[in-house]
Order: structure tokens, then C-alpha cells, then sequence
């Protein structure tokens, strides 16, 4: 699945491949998030145009909507939104976690009501991964506890329990011949919140599980920025070189860039189309607000280092216009830039590392961005 090609000389930043049958992916690499089997205001062609290499899709979502028969019937989820490049589909953990009103957490799985309309389901971790061997997806998440922020010893403690109780559950299942399809990958997910020895514990039970890749879950959900980089400091150095490693739901550009330096491979967020949707345009000198007034007269483009087709064509005067006139166009446009300026990155970081430079890239990214992670 993953070969390291090459370790920056002065970092912990690692390039290398994984290999789907949906293509080569290089790594490191960021996902935009297509939660709906779509990303938001964007096209699919859109993200050809830039070389996204791989989209994130969400089990919980599309399990409700449209449903399992519809994808089956499709052919599978590539087949269903017309994508021929790899996709990651997340568990629905996270989503099932998050609707702590509607949900019941059982010894066997979750018990759920659906956000849509109500109607109760219940996941158990084999039943995700026949759901995800439905979708198809190259690589697939297991059913996880993720716990919430903050929270109490106790609660991580079950957390970590529960998770990897599950994950031996998954694997199990997923192994089986006539469950698995063809040449897809479960990752293990290691939980522990904010506490160093439930960290180093869920790491070491989640390694025993054997996975084909490690993801760093139940970060990002509310904890300080560096409570959240102090769960790499106990995970990765436990982690084998010749897996890849996964950072979840991370984040914005600067902690991307951070994170890479620590050794992370992979990050999705929905950040980028989020805040597009919002007026909120990433650039080399940090975040800005199209809707602001002082952009009113402002006939530069979004990001002047960027060559992307909104920066070539449009100014910020035009899209500040386009927002405040409530047109669609103006999401899909700060939209579509907002994910170009991800994916750039990463292929900008890869050269980086390619190079033996990315002490110096990191450095130069963050003091430009204004970031406080230096």
C-alpha cells in the first residue's frame, strides 16, 4: 500500500506513494471532503482541473441518503458520482458521536437517530464495513468512540476501550474473503483525547490490531491548538515507517504545514468549502474576509502568489460583489480557490521535501501566513 521514496534531512516530513487501484496517490496529500459523494459548490471536473488526487466521502450520510441500495445498484460509489481516482470514506463515528441527544452507545455498537428524519439504525463495526465494502471506497475508516472535548479521564479511558474493542471487531470481519473487496485498506484509529498514557496505550493496543495504515482520531474537536500537536509527540514516534499516517479532520494551512514536519502523510478537512461558503479566502499571508469593505475597490485577485483560475480571472472587488449579492457563483469561486490553495500546497510540500529544504519551507509558510505555530 504505502512505500516512503524519501525523509526530509532536517524534518520528520516523509514523501512517498500509496497505491489504490484507483491510482497512485502522492503523499503527503490533502482530501477535500465530498461528504454527500460531492463536494460542496464544486464540480468533480473542478477538481480534475487541479489534480485533487482523492476525495473523503462519510458513511453515515450517504447510509441515510441515498442509501445502500441505491449505491449497489449504482455499481459502487466511483461508479455512483462518476469518480475514477481513489476515495477514503470515513466510518460515520465521528457523525454518530456528534448527535450525543440521538445516539446510545451499546457493548455491540451505536444506536443512532437519523438527523433527516428521525428514524432509529444502529451501527455495529462489522455492519460498517459491509457497508463500505458496498461503497467501495480504497480505503475505509473502522467504527470508533471518538471522545468529545473535554472530557474526563474516564470517559477517554472508555473511549480507548471501546475503539479498540472495535477495531479487532472490524478487522476480523473485514478479512474475511467473502466480506473484503478487492484491494481495499482498513486504517485503525487511536484514541485517547488528551491524555499521554491512554495516547500511548490506545497506540500500542490499535498496532496489535495490524492494520493497513494508523490514523490519529478524536482531535480537533474543540481542544487548545497545542493539546492538539502534543498527541503527535506521543503517537507518531510509535508508529511504523512503512504505514501511513493519517491526522483527522486537520485542519487549516498552517497546521497542515506544521504536522508535515512531524511526520503526518494525510489530512482532510471540510474547511476549505466551509469558510468559502462564508466569504473566507486562504492566501500565502494568512486568512482573508472577501466581505470586508475595504475590498470593495479592490482589483487584485484573491491571492496574488496563486495561479489558480480565480486568481487569474476575477478580482476581489468582483467576488466581495458576488457575496454580498448572495450569488451562487460567488461560493463556488472562493470555493474553488479555497481547495486549489490546499492541493497546491501539498504538491508544493512535497517538493519541499523532495529537495531537502522543508525545514526552511516551514519556516518561510508560517512567519508569511502570520501563523503562531512557529
Amino acid at each position: 500500500m504505502f512505500q516512503l521514496l524519501k525523509q526530509d534531512k532536517n524534518t520528520k516530513a516523509r514523501r512517498g506513494t500509496i497505491t489504490t487501484e484507483h491510482g497512485v496517490i502522492q503523499s503527503p496529500f490533502f482530501m477535500p471532503v465530498g461528504t454527500n459523494a460531492t463536494v460542496k459548490s464544486l464540480l468533480l471536473e473542478h477538481l480534475l482541473e487541479f489534480n485533487a488526487q482523492i476525495v473523503l466521502s462519510n458513511t453515515y450520510h450517504l447510509f441515510l441518503r441515498p442509501g445502500m441500495d441505491v449505491i449497489e445498484a449504482a455499481g459502487g460509489l466511483h461508479q455512483f458520482m462518476n469518480w475514477e481516482r481513489p476515495i477514503l470514506t470515513d466510518s460515520g463515528g465521528y457523525q454518530v458521536f456528534s448527535l450525543t441527544q440521538f445516539r446510545k452507545i451499546k457493548d455491540d455498537g451505536v444506536q443512532f437517530k437519523s438527523h433527516i428524519d428521525g428514524s432509529t439504525h444502529f451501527f455495529t463495526p462489522e455492519r460498517v464495513i459491509d457497508i463500505q465494502c458496498i461503497l467501495g471506497s480504497d480505503m475505509m475508516m473502522p467504527l470508533d468512540v471518538c471522545a468529545p472535548y473535554p472530557c474526563s479521564l474516564k470517559e477517554a479511558k472508555n473511549s480507548v476501550e471501546k475503539t479498540t474493542e472495535w477495531a479487532k471487531r472490524s478487522k476480523d470481519h473485514f478479512v474475511r474473503q467473502d466480506v473484503r473487496a478487492p484491494k481495499q485498506f482498513l486504517f485503525g484509529i487511536i484514541q485517547g483525547a488528551i491524555y499521554k498514557d491512554l495516547r500511548e496505550r490506545s497506540t500500542e493496543e490499535i498496532l496489535d490490531v495490524n492494520m493497513d495504515a494508523y490514523a490519529i482520531g478524536g482531535v480537533s474537536v474543540g481542544e487548545p491548538v497545542e493539546e492538539m500537536f502534543k498527541t503527535l509527540d506521543w503517537v507518531l514516534p510509535k508508529l511504523p515507517k512503512d504505514k501511513p499516517r493519517y491526522f483527522m479532520g486537520i485542519g487549516l494551512p498552517d497546521q497542515i504545514v506544521k504536522a508535515v514536519g512531524e511526520g503526518v502523510d494525510m489530512f482532510d478537512t471540510c474547511i476549505p468549502t466551509r469558510y468559502g461558503r462564508h466569504a473566507s479566502a486562504f492566501t500565502a499571508k494568512g486568512k482573508i474576509i472577501i466581505r470586508n469593505q475595504e475590498f470593495a475597490k479592490d482589483f487584485f485577485p484573491l491571492d496574488p502568489d496563486c495561479d489558480c483560475m480565480v486568481c487569474r480571472k476575477y478580482t476581489r472587488s468582483y467576488l466581495r460583489h458576488l457575496m454580498h449579492s448572495n450569488e451562487l457563483t460567488g461560493l463556488t469561486l472562493i470555493s474553488y480557490h479555497n481547495v486549489y490553495f490546499y492541493v497546491n500546497l501539498m504538491r508544493k510540500i512535497r517538493a519541499a521535501i523532495e529537495e531537502d529544504r522543508y525545514e526552511k519551507f516551514q519556516m518561510d509558510f508560517l512567519k508569511k501566513y502570520g501563523s503562531e505555530l512557529i
